[in-house]
C-alpha cells in the first residue's frame, strides 16, 4: 500500500514537472524580472550594471533610483530625520497626503530617540519630540494615538525588561517597514507599480496554488517556490 502511494505521489510530480518544464520562462524574462526588481527596490549601482551585462533598457531615471535608494538608507540606519528631509526634497506632497505615513516616520523617530536616551540617560529630547511633533497629531486618528501611547511605554521599562509588544518598537524590522512604504510611496507617487512584479507574481503563484488544491486538481504534496538551481532540483527528485 505504502509502495502504491509513493508510485502515485512520484507519477502527480513527474506530470507536474513536465507541465512546468513545457512552461518554463525564458532567460530574456527572467533578466528582465531582475532588472525590474533591482529597479523598483531601489539599488541603482546594481541595476545599471546588470542592464549592461543583459543589454535591457533601463526601466526608470537613475536619478530617481538613486534618490530612493539615499532616503531607504537613511530610514535603514535610523537616521529618520534625514529620510524625512530628503522625501520632501524630492516631493514634499507625499508625506502632505499621506498623514499614515507621515505619523509612522515621526512614531519611528521618536523610537529612535528613545533608543538614544536609554544609552545616555537623558529622556528630555524624546519627551521633547513627541510633545511637539505627536501629540498635535495623536487625537485626529486613534491609530495614531494607541501608537503613540505604546511607543512612549518604552520610556517606563529596561530594554531587557520589555514585553514582546514593546520590543518589537526596538527591532530593526521596523525601519525596513518604514523604508518599504515610503519606498512604495513613492512608486505610487510617480504613477509606477507600488512593489517589484517578482513580489505580485509570488504572490499570485501562492493563491493559483491555494485556489488549485481547494479544487482538488492534482499536485504534489508541496510545490518549491522554483528557486532551486539545476544541481538542487536533481539531487530533490533522487529522494523522492
Amino acid at each position: 500500500m505504502t509502495g502504491s502511494l509513493s508510485s502515485s505521489s512520484s507519477t502527480c510530480r513527474n506530470a507536474f514537472e513536465n507541465r512546468v518544464q513545457e512552461t518554463k520562462s525564458s532567460k530574456s524574462d527572467i533578466n528582465a524580472l531582475i532588472l525590474d526588481y533591482l529597479t523598483m527596490e531601489g539599488y541603482p549601482n546594481a541595476a545599471a550594471k546588470f542592464s549592461r551585462e543583459a543589454n535591457l533598457q533601463l526601466h526608470q531615471d537613475g536619478l530617481c533610483v538613486r534618490q530612493r535608494q539615499v532616503i531607504q538608507n537613511y530610514i535603514h540606519g535610523g537616521n529618520i530625520q534625514a529620510g524625512i528631509e530628503a522625501l520632501n526634497e524630492l516631493d514634499p506632497e507625499i508625506l502632505d497626503e499621506d498623514k499614515a505615513l507621515h505619523f509612522s516616520l515621526l512614531r519611528l523617530q521618536l523610537v529612535e530617540l528613545i533608543r538614544s536616551c536609554n544609552d545616555v540617560g537623558d529622556v528630555g529630547p524624546a519627551l521633547k519630540f513627541a510633545t511637539e511633533q505627536l501629540g498635535p497629531r495623536a487625537p485626529t486618528n486613534p491609530k495614531f494615538l494607541e501608537d503613540l501611547e505604546r511607543t512612549m511605554a518604552l520610556l517606563l521599562f529596561p530594554p531587557n525588561a520589555l514585553e514582546p509588544q514593546l520590543a518589537a518598537l526596538l527591532d530593526p524590522e521596523l525601519r525596513r517597514s518604514a523604508a518599504d512604504s515610503v519606498n512604495k510611496a513613492i512608486l505610487e507617487k510617480l504613477s509606477t507599480r507600488r512593489e517589484a512584479a517578482i513580489r505580485h507574481l509570488v504572490k499570485l503563484r501562492a493563491w493559483a496554488e491555494e485556489t488549485a488544491r481547494e479544487k482538488f486538481v492534482s499536485l504534489p504534496a508541496s510545490l518549491d517556490i522554483g528557486l532551486h538551481d539545476d544541481d538542487d532540483m536533481h539531487e530533490e527528485n533522487a529522494s523522492i
